[in-house]
């Protein structure tokens, strides 16, 4: 297929910022850059079709580095809690919920840092608006939850014996679980799901990500159900988007044993579909203060805790390197850091292996200078600035300069990606782009007026967000539009090089591309 986009505003790449006025596409990838004079010359003797962009900004498709989309497609159909005020607030959307589904009920999205109440829902509130069904409601962070006292009896919850499961001075389940409690939780919920269902999931949050402008992803903590489903879309050639998936290494490594038994490495996979490497999730999440923090949290007398043994992530690391598959390793707390970068420092020659760091949510200058050294590299989640507005009173003043340290990531050179985790954060690109250029400013986020100095610029933030995430998947055909690379690319309502920062969040997606195909067009 032979194509020539014409009268545009092209941005090829943004490192360095390049642009032209039009490009011809051949079977999927960048074949020619150019003025339409010269393109339209070539089209013609391509006999190549004719796309009149009239003036329009095409900018390479973003690149979602670290998201989950099984879990996003079941978000897509739950109950929406997001910027919930109350728990009174709460429980009126699920008395409304409630009333249109059938089954088990599951929501999302609430932070008990904004409810007026100023404490943790209980299964009590959900009882009194559901007690004869299951029902689960996530935190922001995807690290905790509250249940009714229906699903803590179906799920056996009820009788763990474990932190992870709150209980009162009495001795009572509180409804809250978190971490290890949490994922069993919602691996039970899941069980209710059916195949057909499932698949229905995946297609649409393929959809999704296409309507906002990602045409490839980092699906990370992927299991052995969402591995088939994807494999059988990808055969089937329904899956329209690049996927590259890093798997849970199975309770006792056998997923990871397979793998290398199979001698599966790094960018095995169909069309559209390649098996990245491991996912390990090394600590939780600063909301539910479960990150592992070198010292104390400031409104707590906690420091959180690892999830993992440093002799077991050196275990799966080093098994992992060996195999040829890529290592990513979620880390929140600055006290996780250090275990991690002592793991990549033990294995040896990390940066050739591609092998990364999640969130690197709290972290110290000495340790930047480390995974510089090291040559990791990260993948980053800029909204978390927005949603954790609360971080400065969880950590202190004192940390402040440690928390989300984006410029001094890239000052230091040490290659970055973005991303969503979504659903953890809104999918949206331009929502994640305003949060890197503007870190909470005009919203009055504390962290914001502490570390003005850690903005990424647009420039640096778009980069990261296509090319950067691309060198973090480890996809060198992907992330820009130069010739040779592949044709993904977005058609936009505005050059965000002209709008004002406040309205980059107001950008639209009107078309995405998939390898010079369109795949979405907006009504």
């Amino acid at each position: 297929m032979k194509r020539a986009f014409i009268n545009g505003n092209v941005y090829v790449s943004f490192r360095p910022v390049r642009r032209v006025e039009a490009f011809l596409t051949v079977d999927g990838k960048i074949a020619m850059l150019g003025s339409t004079e010269e393109i339209l010359k070539a089209a013609e003797v391509l006999n190549a079709e004719i796309t009149d962009l009239r003036g329009g900004t095409v900018l390479p498709a973003f690149i979602d580095s670290h998201m989950h989309l099984d879990e996003l497609g079941e978000y897509l159909g739950m109950l929406d809690l997001r910027g919930v005020r109350s728990i009174e607030e709460l429980k009126e959307r699920l008395r409304r919920f409630a009333e249109k589904k059938d089954g088990w009920l599951r929501g999302h999205g609430w932070d008990q840092e904004l409810f007026e109440e100023k404490r943790w829902p209980t299964r009590h509130d959900l009882d009194e608006v559901v007690s004869d069904r299951p029902v689960m409601l996530s935190r922001v962070c995807l690290h905790a939850a509250v249940l009714n006292t229906k699903a803590l009896e179906e799920t056996g919850l009820i009788d763990w014996d474990s932190e992870d499961v709150l209980r009162d001075e009495n001795g009572e389940p509180t409804g809250i679980v978190k971490e290890e409690a949490f994922s069993f939780a919602v691996g039970k919920f899941r069980e209710m799901i059916t195949d057909e269902e499932y698949r229905a999931y995946m297609l649409k949050a393929s959809e999704y990500a296409l309507s906002r402008g990602i045409t490839a992803v980092g699906f990370v903590s992927v299991g052995e159900r969402a591995l088939k489903v994807l494999s059988a879309l990808d055969a089937e050639g329904l899956l329209n988007l690049r996927v590259k998936v890093y798997l849970n290494p199975g309770e006792n490594l056998e997923v990871l044993e397979s793998l290398k038994r199979l001698g599966v490495k790094r960018g095995f996979g169909g069309k559209r579909l390649k098996i990245g490497g491991i996912k390990v999730l090394a600590d939780g999440s600063l909301g539910a203060r479960t990150a592992w923090l070198s010292g104390p949290y400031s409104d707590a007398e906690t420091s959180g805790h690892p999830n993992v043994t440093k002799e077991w992530l050196e275990l799966v690391a080093g098994k992992t390197h060996k195999a040829g598959l890529q290592m990513a390793v979620h880390a929140i707390g600055d006290a996780t850091m250090d275990m991690v970068l002592d793991v990549y420092e033990s294995i040896g020659n990390a940066e050739r292996a591609g092998h990364r760091i999640e969130h690197a949510s709290i972290t110290r200058p000495d340790q930047i200078e480390r995974i510089k050294k090291l040559g990791i590299r990260l993948a980053l989640q800029p909204h978390f600035v927005m949603t954790d507005w609360w971080v400065v009173e969880r950590v202190g003043e004192e940390r402040a300069g440690w928390i989300y340290p984006f410029r001094s990531i890239a000052r230091a050179g040490i290659p970055f990606g973005l991303s969503t985790d979504s659903p953890v954060e809104p999918l949206d690109p331009w929502e994640t782009v305003y949060a890197a250029v503007t870190r909470g400013k005009y919203e009055g986020v504390p962290l914001a007026a502490l570390t003005e100095d850690e903005t990424l610029t647009l420039e640096e933030t778009l980069h990261a967000y296509t090319a950067g995430s691309a060198e973090v998947l480890m996809e060198d055909d992907l992330g820009s539009l130069e010739e040779g690379k592949l044709a993904d690319f977005i058609l936009v309502s505005d050059d965000p090089f002209e709008v004002d920062e406040k309205k980059l969040r107001e950008i639209k997606v009107l078309e995405t591309y998939l390898g010079g195909k369109r795949v979405f067009k907006a009504l």
